[in-house]
């Protein structure tokens, strides 16, 4: 009887609700886990490769990011370059030629943004004169592009890019196809100076139209590009010749071995026939009869209206003015 008034009450005490009391805890269940735990291991699905990457990998993923939409990780991946661009030349090459670097970073002379433009400027400061030389034809079309651009900023700041490469590669520049002839449009297009009326180019002037400073930069590095193309090259050829003054030849620098690699390009003997600014004028007195035909007349037009207004762009006209005096006296 006591027996089985015990397994009755067991099978209904499961069914039977509980009376919870004000501030007392409910009981636990008996299959209850306690997790308040933490634990100190950490699991990964995929472990990490002990071996860090060498640093021309590092270099070609900092190549990949330069097409990143996002303005810093260009930016960053600039900075990358151009630290191990500092610290590695030359005393060790790169992991890629510098044709397949310039290829990669040149279009970002078009970038929208500043700091990714001033970034890359920095590289390019950090590069060898000398393989900036060699691959300046890879620049140019771009140079020339962000010089035209629709963006004020990017017209502005292209001056810094043009202004380095006449530094750094002059003669090369001026003397690959288009760079004296296409540069020269690209800067007087940019000033409004396309007519020889100063009434026309002055109420064209849609550049920089209300920004004399801006205007005056540009001017300023017009007159370093004619320097380099009608000037500089006539002082090393005198300079040549006055060392030979003695010698008793007549022309001794014609039979020289040229000190640049193909030096006969501009004769353009395998290739068709280019149109008048897509040809190399590689000597002077070649820019210099291009320069008279073409843009002599409405630059001197806009050297006048520039003095006449004064300030900082009489200063810059100034600059140009004493430029072809130099190159005519020459």
């Amino acid at each position: 009887m006591g027996s089985s008034a015990r397994k009755k009450r067991e099978k209904t005490k499961d069914f039977q609700k509980q009376k919870l009391k004000v501030g007392k805890a409910k009981p636990r269940a008996e299959n209850h886990t306690n997790t308040s735990f933490r634990s100190q291991v950490i699991v990964l699905n995929q472990q990490l490769d002990i071996n860090a990457p060498s640093q021309s990998a590092v270099f070609l993923h900092q190549i990949s990011l330069l097409n990143s939409r996002s303005d810093s990780q260009r930016r960053d991946a600039l900075a990358s370059l151009t630290t191990y661009v500092a610290s590695s030349l030359p005393a060790s090459g790169l992991p890629v030629p510098t044709s397949s670097l310039l290829s990669s970073i040149c279009p970002l002379m078009l970038d929208g943004s500043a700091g990714v433009r001033n970034q890359l400027l920095k590289l390019f400061r950090a590069l060898p004169c000398e393989d900036v030389r060699d691959h300046v034809n890879k620049a140019l079309p771009y140079l020339r592009a962000a010089m035209t651009h629709l963006s004020r900023d990017i017209r502005l700041s292209s001056l810094d890019f043009v202004s380095f490469m006449i530094k750094a590669a002059g003669l090369e520049l001026i003397s690959c196809p288009g760079g004296w002839h296409q540069t020269l449009e690209c800067f007087t297009t940019v000033l409004g100076w396309r007519s020889t009326d100063a009434s026309r180019w002055s109420a064209s002037k849609a550049s920089f139209a209300g920004d004399p400073k801006s205007t005056a930069r540009v001017m300023q590095v017009l007159a370093e590009f004619l320097h380099a193309g009608l000037v500089t090259d006539e002082q090393s050829s005198s300079g040549t010749s006055a060392v030979l003054a003695g010698f008793p030849l007549w022309e001794v620098e014609t039979v020289l071995v040229p000190g640049k690699s193909n030096a006969y390009a501009h004769l353009n003997l395998f290739g068709p026939q280019p149109e008048d600014e897509n040809q190399i004028l590689d000597d002077q007195q070649d820019r210099l009869q291009d320069f008279a035909r073409n843009f002599q007349a409405p630059i001197w037009a806009g050297i006048d209206a520039a003095r006449k207004e004064g300030g900082e762009l009489g200063r810059a006209s100034g600059l140009l003015l004493k430029i072809l005096e130099r190159a005519q006296s020459s």
